[in-house]
């Protein structure tokens, strides 16, 4: 058997008893062993995400079936390519001890350890977003946490923020639908959501969306049944996902892309890089790729998930971002947050850490542990023989641009519209029984607020999406009633 050592591999005496003046006495503060033993339980959390907190994931394979390589050049993507994968899953919401089944859209996270370093694609079971333009998010966030008094979430803030904000629509009406209680994380579709750039080899530009189709069923659970299942496991998602890895069923998903040539977008008839709208299917078919597997479950889910730092701005060469407002922020914001959350060197910790060999002239920072030899310059240009940036390996993402500098809201495509596309899923795409439960869930949330003028909103904000909706939403419960057992996850 081991012996139990300190952190600099000395044996310790005990692992239960400290070191005192006679056995009533004093604890001594030379007693290293303890002392290192709390001083690192104290720091054994680390800042939870300010979204997306509450999660779990696995390990798996990507494994390519189709042909895109007309599109791009991405390693990853060329037929025949079987890669490495980690995929991390999350509520948005909802804080670390949240209960999975809370009415909420879920995160959708797939790192690829490419042969070009690691490329993520972090997104959402949703194809859309609540904002298009990164000013708005924490103004968002803030309005889907908690009043900084009670400490309690509001419907009243959620609800003036939304019907203040007509772009949320289409994604409000996902969330409230059944795509808000999905009943297993592999029982749900994946979207990057936003519009990215495939280059070929050749140098041709593409815009795509990914789409990751769940061979396991898209199934969801109806507002009571995830109520009970809130209370009875909290963590039943994560517990569902690992369960089933353990067994031998392993979960995958079909990746698929839509495809628009980059001239089109141009003139476009809405906005194709407005992440509040879909490209239709018939437009811009489904061309498949490949399938994603999970089959292994983590051994250290803190130092495997916690830890992981997913980013859009993740890319490798044949892939790029769009002049997509919200992707262009997030690219920012995602690594910063990391760094503050798993620390400077957060690249070095295994799971972020890319299976190919990095060259990069940053250095130092806390927790730094891996370095250049020191015969190498720590600057560049130079003249000794440091590593050298190489134009063509890039293919960087790239689009014309010669617009004057200016905060604005408008397009210039002729069928931009907040509602049109919200309006058309609840007519075209939802079925008899999922609008049915979209009335209950509306009019549970509109029994929810106190404010006259938030109510008047909500309904005219309905309204605008369908008049059929609006009449079946407003005018059946008021403000100020008494909360539907059933809709109390919010």
């Amino acid at each position: 058997m081991d012996a139990t050592t300190t952190q600099s591999g000395a044996p310790v005496a005990s692992d239960s008893e400290s070191l005192t003046v006679g056995p009533d006495g004093a604890t001594v503060l030379h007693d290293r062993y303890l002392l290192e033993k709390l001083a690192q339980f104290h720091r054994e959390r680390i800042p939870e995400r300010v979204v997306h907190a509450k999660g779990g994931g696995a390990h798996g394979e990507f494994v390519v079936t189709g042909d895109v390589s007309e599109y791009t050049c991405a390693a990853v993507f060329q037929p025949g390519t079987v890669t490495p994968t980690l995929q991390r899953f999350s509520s948005v919401a909802g804080e670390q001890g949240s209960p999975d089944t809370w009415r909420d859209v879920r995160g959708f996270s797939v790192r690829f350890y490419t042969t070009d370093g690691n490329y993520d694609i972090v997104g959402n079971n949703t194809p859309v977003f609540f904002i298009r333009d990164a000013m708005k998010f924490p103004d968002f966030i803030h309005s889907q946490k908690r009043l900084p008094g009670s400490g309690l979430r509001d419907a009243d803030m959620q609800w003036d923020f939304w019907t203040l904000s007509p772009e949320s629509a289409h994604q409000v009406l996902y969330l409230m639908g059944d795509r808000g209680l999905p009943r297993s994380w592999r029982e749900m579709n994946g979207f990057g959501s936003h519009t990215f750039q495939w280059t070929s080899e050749s140098g041709e530009r593409s815009w795509v969306k990914y789409h990751f189709v769940t061979n396991q069923g898209d199934h969801a659970l109806d507002a009571a049944e995830a109520e009970l299942i809130a209370g009875a496991d909290a963590d039943h998602y994560r517990r569902d996902l690992h369960e089933s890895i353990a067994r031998g069923d392993f979960p995958s998903w079909d990746l698929k892309v839509q495809v628009m040539p980059f001239e089109t977008a141009k003139t476009y008839r809405f906005n194709p890089f407005d992440v509040t709208k879909v490209w239709p299917h018939a437009d811009f078919p489904l061309i498949p790729v490949g399938t994603h597997t999970l089959n292994r479950n983590p051994e250290n889910f803190f130092a495997e998930i916690e830890q992981a730092a997913f980013s859009p701005g993740n890319t490798v060469r044949g892939v790029g971002i769009s002049p997509d407002k919200m992707l262009m922020a997030r690219v920012f914001a995602y690594p910063d947050s990391q760094r503050y959350r798993v620390g400077a060197n957060f690249a070095e910790v295994p799971v972020n850490s890319p299976r190919v060999t990095t060259h990069s002239y940053s250095q130092d920072g806390a927790a730094r542990a891996r370095f250049a030899p020191a015969s190498l310059p720590v600057y560049a240009p130079n003249s000794f023989g440091g590593p050298v940036a190489v134009p063509e390996s890039g293919l960087d993402s790239r689009w014309e641009s010669d617009g004057e500098l200016m905060r604005a809201a408008a397009s210039l495509h002729s069928e931009d519209s907040d509602f049109g596309q919200a309006g058309t899923l609840y007519r075209d795409v939802l079925t008899v029984d999922s609008r049915d439960r979209l009335h209950a869930t509306l009019r549970g949330q509109r029994a929810l607020l106190t404010v006259p003028g938030i109510v008047e909103r909500f309904d005219a904000y309905w309204t605008s999406v369908d008049a059929d909706l609006g009449a079946a939403v407003s005018g059946q419960t008021g403000p100020g009633q008494s909360r539907p057992a059933a809709l109390s996850a919010m």
